[in-house]
């Protein structure tokens, strides 16, 4: 937070907009040219193959979550997106065809037994989660890491499991196996609130201890002690839902994964348990002045992706539908809002080729990222100190709004804020009747609808909403059925298997080759904070951008810690210094995904560690369309001298 805080007064912020010269150089151009020139284009965009050549990418913030897809929709344009297809879009889409909902809360706190896949608190940004894992580790519960890295939140569990990258599906199948063939489950909750339960017990019949431990390289009385222990905890536990690093988007079968983490808890009867896993409600904002804030019309054409990746949740779409209409030609204008998608998506190299084919590529963003030197013209944004933000409507047992405010005066006249980008793209592009509104006022009309004055809101930050009286006790899942799906007939129309079952990873390690993982640290967000003086500074004194090896793996390399090595893949290779370590599986390297920034207008991150994703082949996940960033097998050598 206090590191965030330096963006406003960054050296490497945008200070005015910029147009690139066709030798690839860019130069300041007025906010008035930029809007008209960027309007021209869209037209004639418009004119030539309709709107739904069009598409923005943002990275969800609340103003941008709203004035990208008003004005995308304004102009007749489906295609919205946001990071998910990188991020979280296999997990919230696997949990969907499950339990009817996007995502769901570990009750950690109240807990007997947590198991975590891939997800550590303690390598977070959320101060709350890491409150609520240290009362439960303070209240005596069990807690389990499954993870190839020995991670931060070590300080609050009681055991680390390591475990094959890539396959968390198999230990999951082989722990609901042990569960229904010992008769540890929940058969009384299983029979009253679940679908599919007979087709798929007899399926996971061959998913035996045993078998997982072939594939996943956890011993089998570990697997069947973890699955006895989490039964005698229930309904007081659960499988935690993770984020991005396990089955976010990492794999083949993330979506699955996400599908196995639910049966667990269904065999458990811990949905909606104190202790366990809860869907519960959001505040929805009312209906605001319908004059004032017309309704966008509904765009006639479908969002590119959808029909071939029918399983990706609606409110996110897959990204990688951009990169490849833009190479087909389908795309010929791309709108990126808070968006790294060069860096930090998918295949580095191919978002650069695709963007290249378009017609037209507008980045706004508050610094030159990767993706705004592909871009023909960057916009620069206030920081969030400068600007308001629309409200952030947040559910749970309780319900909040909170809202951020300007903090600060303008640092740069030139930045505009996020609604004043829009309003002004808007009205160059012929749509502006839908834009006659600031998002001050947009948040004065949001706010009145659940009974909140905007003033209040600007002093009090966060507040607290009508008690949505939640309740403990089995939830109604929004599934078709109305219940828990052990078997979906929209995944079998998807062309998968109805039946939760076991997908192998994709890309297996060859003789000579390593697994790798990437995953966050608590000082970073993503690739938007490595060029701040403060964290970059951390970073650099440390060595965070090391790449970890386990220390029997760099012995038998004639590896030392701090040597440096070649890490190679059948895409790149690239340099980096080495972290010899005990916290990391043998034949498992880890890779923190903030660095090896490559835009020389963020002079401290340019040549700053290796990007994962440069590693990386261009998948994309059946089903869901996600970017399977996890699947690559890399090669590592010392280098002399």
């Amino acid at each position: 937070g206090h590191g965030a805080a330096q963006w406003a007064y960054s050296d490497g912020r945008l200070t005015q907009p910029m147009k690139r010269a066709a030798d690839g150089s860019f130069a300041p151009i007025s906010w008035d040219d930029a809007l008209s020139e960027i309007g021209a284009k869209v037209q004639e965009i418009i004119a030539e193959a309709g709107p739904e050549a069009l598409a923005i990418i943002q990275d969800p913030r609340p103003s941008g979550k709203y004035y990208t897809k008003r004005f995308m929709n304004a102009l007749g344009s489906p295609n919205v997106y946001t990071h998910g297809a990188a991020c979280n879009l296999s997990k919230e889409s696997g949990f969907t065809q499950a339990i009817g909902a996007a995502n769901f809360e570990s009750d950690v706190a109240n807990s007997k037994m947590t198991m975590f896949i891939g997800r550590s608190y303690g390598d977070g940004i959320r101060p709350s989660s890491v409150k609520s894992l240290a009362g439960a580790a303070e209240g005596g519960a069990r807690v389990v890491i499954v993870d190839p890295r020995l991670n931060n939140s070590i300080a609050f569990a009681d055991e680390w499991v390591p475990i094959n990258p890539g396959t968390d599906l198999a230990l999951i199948l082989a722990m609901s196996n042990v569960l229904i063939n010992r008769d540890l489950y929940d058969a009384e909750y299983v029979a009253a609130n679940s679908v599919g339960f007979d087709e798929w017990a007899s399926a996971i019949a061959g998913y035996t201890p045993e078998w997982a431990e072939g594939i996943c390289d956890v011993p089998a009385d570990t697997i069947v002690e973890i699955a006895e222990s989490l039964a005698a905890a229930a309904p007081a536990c659960a499988i935690e839902p993770s984020w991005r690093a396990a089955f976010g988007c990492a794999y083949q079968n993330s979506f699955e994964t996400a599908r196995a983490v639910c049966a667990v808890n269904a065999l458990l009867g811990c949905w909606g348990q104190k202790g366990g896993a809860l869907i519960t409600s959001s505040p929805k904002v009312g209906d605001v002045d319908p004059v004032k804030f017309p309704e966008v019309p509904k765009p006639a054409a479908k969002r590119l992706g959808d029909a071939e990746y029918p399983l990706a949740l609606s409110g996110t779409g897959t990204n990688l539908a951009v990169l490849n209409g833009c190479a087909d030609g389908v795309i010929q204008g791309v709108f990126f809002y808070n968006s790294n998608a060069v860096q930090g998506y998918a295949q580095p190299a191919k978002w650069r080729e695709a963007l290249s084919q378009a017609k037209l590529v507008v980045t706004i963003d508050v610094q030159m990222s990767e993706t705004a030197l592909a871009s023909d013209c960057v916009l620069p944004e206030c920081t969030v100190l400068e600007r308001l933000e629309l409200p952030e409507w947040i559910g749970g047992k309780k319900h909040f709004v909170g809202m951020r405010t300007a903090a600060i005066d303008k640092v740069l006249p030139d930045a505009k804020t996020c609604d004043e980008i829009f309003n002004g793209l808007a009205e160059a592009c012929g749509v502006g009747e839908y834009f006659q509104f600031t998002a001050e006022d947009l948040a004065a009309a949001q706010l009145a609808t659940v009974g909140v004055d905007i003033d209040t809101m600007k002093k009090e930050g966060v507040v607290e909403l009508p008690d949505p009286r939640f309740q403990y006790g089995t939830p109604k899942f929004k599934t078709p059925s109305g219940k828990f799906e052990f078997s979906s007939e929209a995944v079998g129309a998807a062309g998968l298997n109805p039946v939760i079952s076991w997908i192998p990873r994709k890309v297996m390690p060859k003789d000579g080759e390593f697994y790798i993982v990437g995953g966050k640290q608590g000082i970073h967000s993503h690739t938007m904070t490595l060029n701040l003086e403060a964290l970059n500074a951390i970073s650099r004194e440390y060595q965070l951008e090391r790449l970890w090896m386990a220390a029997s793996d760099a012995a038998d390399l004639g590896i030392a810690d701090g040597d440096t090595v070649e890490l190679s893949s059948s895409e790149c290779s690239g340099q980096v210094a080495v972290k010899v370590t005990e916290r990391l599986k043998p034949g498992v390297l880890f890779l923190p995904t903030h660095y090896g920034g490559t835009s020389p207008y963020l002079t401290r991150a340019q040549g700053f560690g290796l990007n994962m994703m440069d590693f990386v082949p261009l998948h994309l996940e059946p089903g869901v369309g996600s970017t399977m960033s996890q699947e690559v097998a890399v090669k590592v050598r010392k280098v002399e001298g």
